[in-house]
């Protein structure tokens, strides 16, 4: 088997793993399997350093050859074990999981297409956008309810070091996309996209 590898990509909660999970959820388990960039992050004391502290906007944060190794076992139909990362602690977890090849793979990150190597792996590639305010307030309501982190701390991040990375290193590489959707625009016009999607990843 060779397998389709789909990247989704765009600036931090712009849309892109809800378009990740609403391609997974249609295609099914069966068909489909998700890599996500974040579990591929150095831990604390390997992030390049910033202003405000460990920088994990920046693509040095990403151990992308562990990434692309891996993604090329799974596009060549072999299993791996891949790894899982612990955001309370911003370290790596001790244990793996075990994660088999499917007929698509999802690749969901905001860095996964200013990296030539990786984008060399992708078969279709596609970038979400939304506009900045609309990322904060959705950053924010995030990172405190499931990462454990307080108001000020995340706006203290997005303004050091999120939203510097995007304009730099995220928005750049949107013209890397086979595909842009905007995922502010009207829940018809969003599935119709999907739609889209869909059609070109069963080419």
């Amino acid at each position: 088997m060779i397998a389709k590898a789909v990247g989704i990509s765009g600036g931090s909660c712009s849309g892109k793993s809800t378009l990740t999970q609403k391609i997974f959820e249609t295609l099914g388990p069966d068909q489909c399997v998700i890599l996500p960039q974040d579990d591929y992050f150095f831990g604390l004391g390997d992030a390049p350093q910033g202003k405000g502290g460990p920088n994990f906007d920046h693509p040095h944060a990403v151990d992308f050859d562990n990434l692309c190794a891996q993604l090329a076992e799974l596009k060549k139909g072999q299993a791996i074990d891949r790894p899982l990362y612990d955001f309370p602690t911003h370290m790596p977890k001790s244990e793996t999981r075990r994660t088999e090849s499917r007929p698509v793979i999802l690749i969901d990150g905001i860095l996964i297409l200013q990296h030539q190597p990786l984008r060399d792996l992708l078969d279709l590639s596609i970038f979400v956008e939304c506009d900045p305010e609309t990322r904060f307030a959705r950053r924010l309501e995030r990172d405190v309810r499931e990462r454990g982190r307080t108001a000020q701390s995340v706006h203290e991040q997005f303004a050091n070091q999120v939203g510097p990375m995007h304009d730099l290193h995220v928005e750049p590489s949107k013209i890397h996309a086979d595909i842009v959707i905007n995922s502010q625009q009207s829940e018809s016009a969003f599935e119709q996209q999907i739609r889209h999607i869909l059609s070109r990843i069963s080419q």
